[in-house]
């Protein structure tokens, strides 16, 4: 009798597991992805054999996100049910051949009681800015001159500039440090960091240094400034290598609306937070020329903190319009963006000139499975993602195979962007609260069926 009570207090046990597994398993399926949890819901169209499919996302898609990393992303099929996928960014396409081109290169002088300031000069350049003469601002009596560096007009180099070469005098041997200056203007200088370069004679042989790495950005100009201004050599050729780089698949947004801080600040709110990897400025006023500063942050409880610093202008030369009305940007999250515009060179106007900005291009993959049509839902901000990585979602993969594969397209023409929403506190998601309330206790009243029938199993003993 009492081998058979235990027989039947174990066999309740088990079915108690067996019925609190399948609990489990019946909630767990309840709280997966549906499409009612999202905001934005855009019907698909695909094209090829599959089962995967590719769609590259519009950036006016990616604005109805509520998450900036776009875990809030899905694709459904006819039935309902999330599809796997993976999200790419685009990569850039392959590199050109380096290009050497021979620059120009004007010494910078200083009087010899003031050797380690600042250069001050005077130029002449021809209309497209190429240098012709470069003196020093002020009088320098003969004998007192001191050679404080040397400036390379790259005005001709219109691309990132990657290496420098320098040549000169053999008599001037040892390490020769400088600092090395960009400008665009010859007012405003960036730092690039610090160059070295040597020769040195040992035993019959010559062993040199002559190539300095640069951060593959464009300039118009490269100021040298030697550390040791005594031993600055004289320059006999200067080389900069370049490399076009291949292109950078971006996706650009729409213009938006700015507002006006203060006279020469202005603000922009983007609808969600994104990498920025570049900004356009619409400068529609002719003649116009404004050294500016751009700031960003990630929300407005955030300091704002230095993005970049460059000359934006458009300007009318020889009948057409020369225009720089672009900056790039190193990546970083941001949903607002600021610019201080410097007056001095006239300002972009009273109002604040619209904005649009790029990030890059995002693909996302996925595995057709279930009944089509398919469709895509983004836009929750507090689901979490479940995209996987691409050489797990299709085995094997390479750049050949993915090209191949089946395409996916919106269906809508157009995709509605939002505006800029302030920002409200994530509220708690009581859906999946609630089942997680009812997981618990079922779990709860099991364990207490459980040891009811443990004690009534030994008080029978």
């Amino acid at each position: 009798m009492r081998i058979r009570s235990q027989l039947l207090s174990r066999q309740f046990i088990v079915k108690a597991a067996v019925f609190g597994s399948m609990l489990c398993a019946a909630l767990f399926s309840q709280a997966e992805d549906l499409p009612d949890d999202f905001a934005t819901h855009m019907p698909l169209h695909v094209d090829g054999e599959g089962p995967w499919y590719r769609l590259e996302l519009p950036l006016a898609l990616q604005l109805n996100a509520r998450q900036s990393n776009l875990n809030d992303i899905r694709v459904f099929n006819a039935d309902g049910q999330a599809q796997p996928y993976a999200l790419t960014l685009g990569q850039p396409q392959r590199a050109e051949d380096e290009t050497s081109v021979a620059v120009k290169w004007f010494a910078l002088y200083n009087s010899d009681d003031a050797k380690d300031a600042e250069p001050k000069i005077r130029v002449e350049r021809t209309p497209n800015g190429t240098l012709v003469e470069v003196q020093p601002q002020g009088e320098i009596e003969a004998g007192e001159e001191i050679l404080r560096g040397w400036l390379l007009d790259t005005s001709t180099i219109n691309a990132p500039l990657d290496q420098l070469i320098l040549d000169w005098s053999t008599e001037r041997e040892g390490f020769q440090r400088f600092s090395i200056e960009a400008s665009d203007d010859l007012q405003h200088w960036k730092r690039w960091g610090e160059g070295q370069v040597a020769r040195l004679s040992f035993a019959d042989e010559l062993v040199e240094q002559r190539v300095v790495t640069l951060p593959g950005r464009s300039a118009r100009y490269l100021r040298l400034l030697w550390s040791a201004p005594q031993s600055a050599p004289t320059l006999t050729s200067a080389q900069l290598v370049s490399t076009r780089p291949g292109v950078l698949p971006l996706s650009w947004s729409p213009s938006i609306a700015g507002s006006v801080e203060k006279p020469g600040v202005y603000v922009w709110q983007l609808p969600v937070a994104l990498p920025l990897e570049r900004m356009k400025i619409d400068i529609t006023q002719p003649n116009s020329l404004a050294p500016a500063t751009l700031y960003g942050r990630h929300d407005s409880n955030a300091p704002w903190q230095v993005i970049d610093s460059g000359l934006l202008y458009r300007l009318t030369q020889n009948g057409q319009d020369v225009v720089q009305d672009e900056m790039e940007l190193p990546g970083n999250i941001v949903q607002q963006l600021k610019l201080e515009v410097d007056d001095r060179g006239g300002g972009l106007g009273k109002d604040a000139p619209k904005l649009s900005f790029a990030v890059r291009a995002t693909q996302l993959v996925f595995l057709g499975r279930g009944a089509p049509p398919y469709s895509l839902a983004i836009g929750n901000a507090t689901i979490k993602g479940a995209n996987l990585p691409l050489n797990t979602l299709v085995p094997g993969v390479t750049p050949e195979k993915l090209a191949t594969l089946g395409n996916a397209e919106l269906t809508t023409a157009s995709v509605t962007v939002p505006a800029p929403a302030a920002p409200v506190a994530s509220e708690p998601d009581w859906k999946r609260v609630g089942l997680w309330g009812v997981l618990v206790l079922g779990v709860i009243f099991l364990g207490w069926m459980a040891v009811g029938t443990l004690r009534a199993s030994n008080d029978k003993r």
